[in-house]
């Protein structure tokens, strides 16, 4: 029997989460057929682990067109746009019917191990770009297979990789030995043990993002119960009027809400800001921590430490094929320029595609959270429109795949490097706008950077 032609082959999409699914229903609309391998137990299995924390995008911004159009021939009743979604909401209302519609191209308990060229490694050139890729996976159960795939979209995402305490990109010294004392998500204190672990304690919060926002709120709100808890907030750069975030000037309301309630903690003498501080060791000090910086500074001691210094990309399975990645972020070299932190801290990025995302070996791409990197800005809607943009490459509608069809709304964050201490400066972006996204939003244009 001869062996299906390269053409005939399913598209082997990575990792069944928001973008991973959206990019299996735009297949399914383009006349393709998707394989989803999804390492854990169901869909969006990342997502269920913070299935605490609430998005600060509505409804209307996290769910794709082409899914909800399969969800709705099936009955679907979609979720009120105006209102926003924890993690678990979004699992369990819209990734896991998604999932349950599109059956067995979805297939659960199916990490990805590795990615080649059919018999091809990655020095060989001869005849390249004529095989198709084969995708290594090992199965819950231990055993191996070896699925062979016209194309690869890597929706893996990010999650499984948090960046460490050290602020060389490294672990800190000694931060392997007080694992047990360190936590790198946004403590779920609606569990009695983790609010047992954190209440009238003191904890050091490491990070300047949105989820080092969210702890430091939640601690907060904790303080108010439990007398004694108390946030010190670690930062490597100094404070300044951006610090948290956009504010009202936000176009996503509430993930400038969620900003000026770390600025509220902070206020209320909830919470300590250290700055300019890059962590070099933690040692233990009796029960308690001790965070050690580079110039020498100790802090005083804390009882545990949240890291929330971000996430990066996992591409160990990627070994065998071309890509073509920036040396800072681990983005695609098209797509890093407009997103790179140490040039803008906007949030706000040109409307990218196919173009962006590929790569010097054809037909893979990463797409969702893993194609940002490093960086730290990605939102669903970003996600979308590049599984969009990729699924009309591979159906050969190049014209619908280099089309522009999503503007992203501004932070109000503009202040330029955003990673060390450089004073802040001018922005790079063009006053706000009000933007509408979703269901009969009009089309609109925003100075972003």
């Amino acid at each position: 029997m001869n062996a299906p032609s390269t053409d005939q082959l399913r598209v082997v999409v990575i990792g069944a989460g928001p973008v991973g699914l959206a990019a299996a229903a735009h297949l399914v609309e383009r006349g393709l057929e998707p394989l989803v391998l999804e390492a854990g137990p169901s869909a969006g299995t990342a997502v269920r682990q913070w299935a605490h924390v609430r998005l600060f995008s509505p409804w209307a911004e996290v769910i794709d067109p082409a899914a909800e159009k399969l969800l709705a021939s099936a009955g679907w009743v979609r979720p009120d746009g105006a209102a926003y979604p924890t993690g678990g909401d979004w699992a369990e209302r819209y990734l896991q019917p998604l999932a349950d519609l599109l059956g067995d191209k979805v297939r659960y308990g199916a990490t990805v191990t590795g990615v080649a060229r059919a018999g091809r490694d990655r020095i060989v050139d001869a005849d390249r770009d004529a095989q198709p890729f084969t995708v290594h996976v090992e199965l819950a159960d231990g055993r191996e297979e070896r699925i062979g795939a016209r194309a690869v979209i890597d929706a893996s995402g990010t999650w499984s990789t948090p960046g460490p305490l050290g602020a060389d990109g490294l672990p800190a010294l000694g931060e392997k030995a007080v694992a047990d004392r360190v936590s790198y998500r946004v403590p779920d204190l609606r569990d009695p043990a983790v609010r047992a672990r954190y209440a009238g304690k003191r904890t050091a919060v490491v990070g300047s993002g949105a989820s080092a926002f969210t702890a430091l709120a939640g601690l907060a709100d904790l303080a108010g119960e439990a007398p004694g808890t108390h946030a010190a907030w670690i930062l490597r750069r100094g404070i300044g009027a951006q610090t948290f975030g956009g504010g009202e000037a936000d176009q996503l309301p509430a993930r400038g809400a969620l900003g000026l309630r770390a600025k509220a903690a902070v206020e209320a003498g909830h919470a300590s800001v250290v700055t300019g501080f890059r962590a070099q060791a933690v040692e233990r000090d009796g029960d308690r921590l001790v965070l050690v910086g580079e110039d020498g500074r100790r802090l005083d001691p804390v009882d545990e430490v949240v890291v929330l210094t971000g996430l990066r990309p996992d591409l160990s399975f990627l070994s065998e094929v071309r890509l073509g990645l920036d040396e800072r972020l681990q983005a695609p070299t098209a797509l890093a320029p407009l997103i790179d932190p140490n040039v803008h801290s906007c949030g706000t990025v040109h409307p990218h595609g196919v173009r962006e995302l590929s790569h010097p070996e054809r037909d893979v791409y990463l797409v969702g959270m893993k194609s940002y990197g490093r960086a730290p800005t990605f939102l669903a809607l970003t996600g979308y429109e590049q599984v969009r943009s990729v699924a009309a490459a591979l159906a050969g509608d190049r014209e619908a795949a280099e089309r522009v069809e999503l503007t992203l709304p501004e932070t109000g964050v503009c202040g330029g490097a955003g990673l060390y201490d450089t004073p802040e400066r001018g922005g790079c972006c063009g006053a706000p706008v009000i933007l509408q996204i979703g269901a009969g939003a009009p089309t609109t244009t925003s100075g972003g950077c």
